[in-house]
């Protein structure tokens, strides 16, 4: 919903001493309370320091161009040397893959699986997206509540990851499964794994079902879907077993939960700035700019972390060698020195890509451009059917401060 910056004496957000303001806390995401928190460190601390919090200290970046400078500094700010969320890995949670990886094995690793995603592929891919789209959307129920996220943007996303790994179409809701219980975090009651056991069991079956096909894959001659071209590289055909699994599950969910969460988010932002839905019912050609829009309005993912490789300076302040730094995506994409009135939902802003949802530099996201043709189609092929698709309820949201997941949307189609 429109969210505003203005201080709110009534509101812990701008009373509470800036050196107890913990960002990290997931139930501020959930409950979608998050924007003055963010809008105070933005103006009071933007490169601030929490010294205890369930994740341990970590420096907060909150603003965009603090963001971006800690993004596009590998060498600096190490994804490799602590993961990339918030939480500190232990032997058993530590998965690598090639986003948490620095160069030169990142290199080596990302290049693999980038022709999946170049833009020849996807002109290929598009007509597929559509057909299955058209067919998701003609099944929809008029005149009756539903689910969004179950009817559309699950379907969508995991047809979508199924074509990416070839995997067997009738099994595809297992990739939808993995990639749900890879982000769950257990202490959400919904969430579908109660620990790290649960988790490690389940993410051991998916390595055991998704390594019959990688070993399939290598016996056959080279084919064009992630699976068979990790197998044929000299890069990822020995990985080792946790870094397989590590692989897995960054593709998974970057190609499912981002997206998934995008096709959510961007129903509910016309929703809430009905102005907006009708412009674009009047002027459908601007499905191009609001898609960039939907994108920097969501944040999908909410942040990313590093670890500083040596001492240096953000904002003034001095952060160590070895310390966590975390960069709130969400809050830069609300940064009101960089973007014109962030807090409201524009879909024919004159810099639509200006946001930081995809992240920069050496990892910025390998998918970016399929998200977006998902999304494009999406909205092209409503537009083409649905005067109107109106939010009935709130959204029920994960439990999380990595992934701005939305769990259920209820929605009706005017008869």
């Amino acid at each position: 919903m429109p969210a505003t910056a203005a201080p709110d004496p009534a509101s812990p957000a701008w009373t509470l001493p800036l050196d107890r303001l913990d960002i990290s806390e997931p139930s501020l995401f959930q409950t979608d309370t998050w924007h003055p928190y963010f809008a105070r460190l933005r103006r009071d601390d933007p490169v601030h320091y929490t010294a205890e919090s369930q994740f341990g200290p970590f420096w907060s970046l909150t603003k965009y161009q603090d963001i971006l400078h800690c993004d596009v500094n590998h060498g600096l700010f190490s994804s490799e040397i602590g993961g990339i969320v918030i939480r500190d890995q232990t032997e058993e949670t530590t998965r690598p893959s090639f986003i948490t990886m620095d160069p030169p094995k990142h290199d080596a690793q990302r290049k693999v699986v980038g022709p999946i995603v170049a833009p020849g592929n996807l002109a290929n891919m598009e007509a597929l997206i559509r057909e299955r789209t058209r067919m998701v959307l003609d099944a929809l129920p008029r005149g009756e509540t539903f689910d969004w996220v179950e009817q559309v943007s699950v379907k969508l996303t995991t047809m979508m990851l199924a074509t990416l790994f070839d995997f067997p179409f009738e099994e595809r809701s297992k990739l939808t499964y993995w990639s749900d219980v890879a982000i769950a975090n257990p202490a959400d009651p919904e969430a579908p794994v109660k620990d790290e056991a649960e988790r490690t069991a389940v993410l051991q079956e998916m390595a055991r079902e998704m390594g019959a096909l990688f070993h399939r894959r290598r016996a056959q001659p080279p084919r064009f879907d992630l699976l068979s071209m990790l197998a044929h590289a000299d890069a990822t055909r020995e990985m080792p077993p946790m870094e397989f699994i590590g692989n897995l599950m960054l593709l998974i969910v970057g190609g499912n939960d981002t997206t998934r969460n995008s096709m959510t988010g961007g129903l509910m932002a016309l929703n809430a700035f009905s102005d907006q839905y009708r412009k674009l019912r009047e002027n459908p050609a601007l499905v191009e700019t609001l898609v960039p829009e939907i994108i920097r309005y969501v944040t999908p993912v909410i942040h990313m972390r590093r670890t500083a490789t040596r001492d240096s300076e953000i904002g003034g302040k001095t952060i160590r060698a070895g310390e966590k730094v975390i960069m709130w995506y969400i809050s830069g994409n609300r940064d009101e020195t960089v973007i014109d009135r962030p807090d409201d939902f524009i879909i024919d802003r004159a810099r639509p890509r200006q946001h930081l949802s995809f992240g920069f530099g050496i990892h910025r996201c390998v998918g970016n451009r399929l998200a977006e043709l998902q999304l494009r189609v999406l909205w092209e092929e409503i537009l083409a059917r649905f005067p109107m698709i109106e939010v009935v309820g709130e959204a029920q949201r994960v439990y999380s401060c990595f992934i701005h997941g939305i769990r259920s949307l209820p929605v009706r189609i005017p008869g």
